[in-house]
């Protein structure tokens, strides 16, 4: 239910004389801010980790991403694989919100609305890989899904919230009326204010013990702009958690090894888990774009001279608290596939004798190098900025809106530009792909145009195998050949960091950052 805010002040008077049972120390609720705001509870539109967060509160898939990054049943009790056949098994018993059980064509017309043009979904992708009628119900507990190609990585497509099962014969619009599975339904929503979400009671899934889970009665999600609010609503209760390091509280919370500041020990803990996501600096490789013809950047031993002059450890410490793992690999450690046990290099003399192999001695015939950045990242740009000047090479750190930033690096219009890469489903392939010639920017995410003919051919290989280790073993060989031509500088894979309220228990942490509350109790506060 969706109210205006004069609606809602009339609700909160009456709640507030009528003795409310909910006030912010009541254990049964699980409050936090969403500064970004919440925008639509649709998940075909689910496309900010914000949205997800919520969408996954409200709506199931087939499958799910244990902590772990295993696929793991959800509305499907198995499944199995037959060449590039997917056979999905239906659970008995699962309700949508308006009572109705969840049936197979339900599946089927889930996922042919994120194809339909007229609901214009950010997640149609997803299905890519599936031909042309590839979607059936073969009988009411039983899903076909057919792919065009060989795909491996596609079952892990459906772990993410684009994948959700919706009742399409709901009659609401789903942006403001959810009509899902999930362990929680919409109680109601305040443009800009508030979103109240109630325990689902007819919630599928139970724990261990026969308990019908989620074991909390609601979840209370503000949406207050300013992080000063969200800080100190946390600190003093108002708020269970807080996700993500914010420059002006991250000194107050944390101390200078990375750990909870000791004055919050008695009152919050520091969760952290390695996120799948890297930042790095991008560099355009095309020799035919007429603003890199020549230019020395095009040599990949000018790239690992910047590469190798970047102190990431240093940068991890002292500007982001250790908060950060320094690395100068693309695919995160805790991805499948990705490479092990490798030591970040940090090598001033072997850059500069780099260069002069490349016939830049001193960086001299080198012209100054305009890196682009927002006003997010000017500490981290200025670091390195002043790290290459040691090796002789001048850079300009040039300052430009999100949406100019964005714009200039899609256009390929700015040399080399920080960026970070966050994954939509756990596989390397995820990274990987970034490096393929059909994602040439500005119609994919390579904005590099790196292009090799020896990784196009190990990467369409990988795809025609289905053993993991065997695929695996090959994303590490791209991962190398990436690593050695250097079309990005690596900098840090970010870690999931959560400040979380002493009286929360239950509390799980996944590399994608998914919020779980399934699980989740409050302690009483006396």
């Amino acid at each position: 239910m969706r109210m205006n805010f004069h609606i809602y002040l009339v609700v909160v008077a009456i709640v507030f004389s009528a003795c409310s049972e909910i006030s912010y120390d009541d254990h049964r609720v699980f409050r936090y801010n969403e500064s970004a705001g919440i925008s639509t509870l649709d998940p075909a539109h689910s496309r900010s980790l914000e949205l997800m967060w919520v969408v996954d509160a409200l709506y199931d898939g087939l499958v799910e991403l244990s902590p772990e990054l295993k696929i793991i049943p959800a509305l499907a009790q198995s499944w199995e694989i037959n060449g590039n056949t997917y056979i999905f098994h239906l659970r008995h018993g699962v309700m949508f919100q308006s009572g109705r059980e969840v049936i197979a064509s339900d599946v089927v017309k889930s996922f042919q609305r994120l194809l339909d043009p007229e609901v214009a979904s950010s997640g149609g992708w997803i299905l890519e890989a599936v031909k042309d009628g590839g979607i059936v119900a073969v009988d009411d507990r039983t899903v076909q899904i057919t792919l065009s190609k060989s795909f491996p990585p596609f079952l892990g497509l459906l772990t993410t919230t684009y994948a959700s099962v919706v009742d399409t014969y709901a009659s609401g619009d789903l942006r403001v009326e959810p009509a899902g599975t999930g362990p929680f339904n919409l109680a109601w929503w305040v443009d800009e204010v508030a979103i109240v979400l109630h325990k689902n009671p007819k919630y599928w899934e139970h724990d261990e013990y026969g308990v019908r889970l989620p074991y909390l009665e609601a979840v209370h999600i503000d949406m207050v702009p300013d992080m000063g609010s969200e800080y100190m609503g946390l600190l003093k209760g108002r708020y269970d958690f807080m996700s993500g390091l914010h420059p002006a509280y991250m000194e107050d919370l944390m101390d200078s090894e990375g750990g909870l500041a000791s004055k919050h020990e008695g009152v919050l803990s520091l969760e952290k888990i390695p996120f799948l996501k890297t930042d790095y600096l991008g560099i355009l490789v095309d020799s035919n774009l007429v603003n890199m013809k020549g230019h020395p950047l095009l040599d990949s031993r000018v790239r690992k001279a910047l590469s190798l002059a970047v102190d990431r450890r240093s940068i991890a410490k002292n500007l982001r608290r250790n908060s950060v793992k320094p690395s100068d690999r693309f695919i995160p450690p805790s991805m499948p596939g990705a490479a092990t046990g490798v030591e970040v290099e940090y090598d001033v003399e072997e850059a500069k004798r780099l260069l002069v192999e490349a016939g830049y001695p001193g960086g001299v015939g080198i012209p100054e190098i305009e890196l682009g950045t927002t006003a997010d990242y000017v500490d981290l740009c200025s670091a390195i900025q002043h790290g290459w000047e040691e090796i002789g090479i001048t850079v300009q750190v040039d300052l430009a809106a999100s949406s100019i930033q964005r714009e200039r690096v899609s256009t390929s219009k700015i040399e080399m530009f920080h960026k970070s890469w966050l994954a939509d489903y756990a596989d390397a392939e995820n990274f990987l792909g970034l490096f393929r010639q059909v994602n040439f920017s500005p119609g994919g995410p390579n904005y590099t145009h790196f292009s090799s003919k020896e990784f196009e051919q190990i990467f369409d290989s990988s795809m025609m195998v289905s053993n993991d280790a065997e695929r695996w073993d090959m994303y590490k060989g791209l991962d190398s050949i990436i690593f050695a031509n250097t079309p990005i500088i690596p900098l840090f894979h970010d870690q999931v960091t959560h400040f979380v309220r002493k009286e929360v228990e239950g509390w799980v942490m996944s590399p994608v950052n998914k919020l779980d509350l399934r699980r989740v109790k409050k302690r009483a506060v006396n």
